[in-house]
């Protein structure tokens, strides 16, 4: 029997034929904007990074950090004091508190992590002035040290905050979302944490936005397409020790 010209007929001719209609629609509709939308990921989202278990032996090259910072605010929200026993580091959370021993020396401190840092190449874990003096670092300025860890002070796990929506003055796009870790009038302070940030995350920015007359430099990273995705990240940014708000785009 002769098929009619209207009946659907089956062999590889004609599924190679579909198949080619296939890719092409899906052509045209990739071309014409319809396209997924991905996001990156922090370098390391949550869960929330760990420090090392307690007793853990390593060996660091230690740098120092002084005057030029005093006062000044660290990653971890704290002020700088130079002669505290602080070290920053690029990425253990805030609190974890380390026995530093200068290997040519043979001199011990113990100091808790409180900023980010040291931003030179090669180098490990940035003494404050104080810590550098006790273990006799400070006239060499670099050295190899041994480091213990003993434990984490706990003070230092933040919560996320409640974001104040109704004080934005920039128009948010629906299903996008960001994470705020700080806002400054002082610019520098902004770009001091954003470059802390920068050692161990991708996606951080900077924006401007004027609020009642004032105007603030946000520290921000990250575009999740759900509130309860950039929530999911939020907790492990707060646990590491940031002080985290979460916020439509």
């Amino acid at each position: 029997m002769t098929p009619s010209r209207f009946s659907i007929t089956s062999g590889p001719s004609v599924q190679r034929r579909l198949s080619l209609a296939t890719v092409f629609l899906l052509s045209l509709l990739l071309g014409s904007g319809c396209s997924v939308q991905s996001t990156r990921p922090p370098r390391r989202p949550a869960p929330p990074v760990q420090p090392p278990p307690v007793g853990e032996v390593s060996q660091y090259t230690a740098s120092w950090y002084g005057a030029d910072f005093h006062g000044k605010r660290t990653a971890s929200g704290e002020l700088y004091d130079m002669h505290a026993m602080t070290a920053a580091h690029k990425k253990l959370p805030f609190g974890t508190r380390l026995q530093v021993t200068y290997l040519k020396t043979g001199l011990s401190t113990d100091v808790t992590v409180t900023d980010r840092g040291p931003f030179i190449y090669g180098r490990d874990l940035d003494l404050s002035y104080g810590a550098a003096q006790r273990i006799g670092l400070v006239n060499d300025g670099v050295g190899r040290v041994r480091v213990r860890f003993l434990d984490r002070d706990m003070r230092y796990v933040k919560y996320i905050e409640p974001a104040v929506e109704e004080m934005e003055e920039t128009s948010a796009a629906p299903g996008s979302y960001t994470i705020q870790f700080g806002a400054f009038e002082n610019r520098e302070n902004a770009e001091r944490l954003k470059k802390g940030l920068d050692l161990a995350y991708t996606d951080t920015f900077l924006m401007q936005v004027r609020v009642k007359g004032r105007l603030f430099n946000r520290v921000r990273l990250g575009h999740y397409p759900t509130r309860e995705a950039a929530l999911s990240a939020a907790e492990g940014f707060a646990y590491e020790g940031y002080t985290v708000q979460v916020f439509p785009e």
